[in-house]
């Protein structure tokens, strides 16, 4: 064995497997691989994952919304259907909802027209402070509700500017629900008029059709599902409205008493399963107006914007 043959046995600096080997300060961390996942490991991670999402869903859920909407039953029906019955058929209770529910549906139809308008508006024009106009129309979303009943009783109250007292009357109940709603009106119309096609549009205008008929005939039966469908977000936002009418209304029995007022008078009166009853009643109207445009949006293809 000569000298060399030797170094390189040796495996010291200078021989052949020195010279192949690793370099110097390296290789000592990388001497084995990471192996990757089995695919039994990563299958079992997957199925982990999509069984827990829907579980942690449903679980936030039930804590948030559906313990407390069963509380609410149990505490509704802890004496009795009778006494659930005599609750929400009690003269001042039958006269709350009445209310309610008329206001409710008569603000919708207006603000149907008028958020269709806006929209219009918002989509088919250009003009300077548009984007201004876009943050009004949402910022009921993002005002308390008692502080735009403050600034409604301020400009329609006894000391108005305009002197203008809606203070204690239902068209003062119905400008406060007018204001909280109209957003769902507006933004629910907006997305469906802006991806309709214009070129429908100039095609019904060379045949002859007037703007009128093009509205009516094109634009209205492509747009009337959406204008639906935020009709009925507006009627189940303004059915459990409380702190935009709970200053201007004036609370009087039989005139300007809505149903949530009616419930906090109770809840007041420590009539707690009495006020659970009309809860309830408010819960199945909200409820069933939300199903409705669920299937109507499916059926349709409107698109959910809000």
């Amino acid at each position: 064995m000569t000298g060399v043959d030797a170094v390189a046995d040796l495996g010291l600096p200078g021989g052949e497997q020195a010279s192949t080997g690793r370099r110097p300060g390296r290789g000592r961390g990388h001497r084995h691989p990471p192996t990757a996942l089995s695919p039994v490991l990563t299958g079992a991670g997957r199925v982990a994952w999509r069984a827990s999402g829907p579980a942690l869903a449903v679980t936030y859920l039930s804590l948030l919304v559906l313990l407390p909407l069963a509380a609410l039953f149990t505490n509704a029906f802890s004496n009795g259907w009778g006494a659930f019955w005599a609750a929400v058929t009690q003269p001042e209770a039958v006269a709350a909802l009445e209310l309610t529910l008329w206001i409710s549906f008569a603000v919708a139809a207006v603000n149907s027209v008028a958020g269709f308008a806006i929209a219009w508006v918002l989509v088919r024009d250009d003009f300077r402070g548009k984007a201004l106009v876009g943050a009004v129309i949402d910022l009921p979303f993002a005002l308390p509700t008692i502080v735009a009943g403050l600034t409604l009783l301020a400009l329609y109250g006894p000391n108005s500017p305009f002197h203008v007292n809606l203070a204690g009357t239902r068209l003062g109940i119905a400008c406060a629900l007018a204001f909280v709603t109209l957003p769902f009106c507006v933004r629910s119309v907006q997305p469906v008029l802006a991806e309709l096609d214009a070129e429908t549009e100039e095609a019904a205008s060379s045949l002859g059709a007037s703007h009128r008929q093009v509205l009516r005939r094109v634009i209205l039966p492509s747009i009337l599902p959406s204008v639906l469908a935020g009709a009925g977000l507006a009627f189940a936002r303004a059915v459990g409205e409380f702190g935009s009418v709970v200053l201007i209304s004036g609370n009087l029995p039989f005139k300007t008493e809505v149903a949530s007022s009616w419930i906090y008078n109770l809840s007041q009166s420590d009539a707690l399963p009495a006020a659970s009853a009309v809860s309830v009643v408010l819960i199945a109207i909200s409820l069933g107006v939300l199903v409705g445009i669920g299937w109507a949006r499916r059926h349709f293809e409107v698109p959910e914007t809000i």
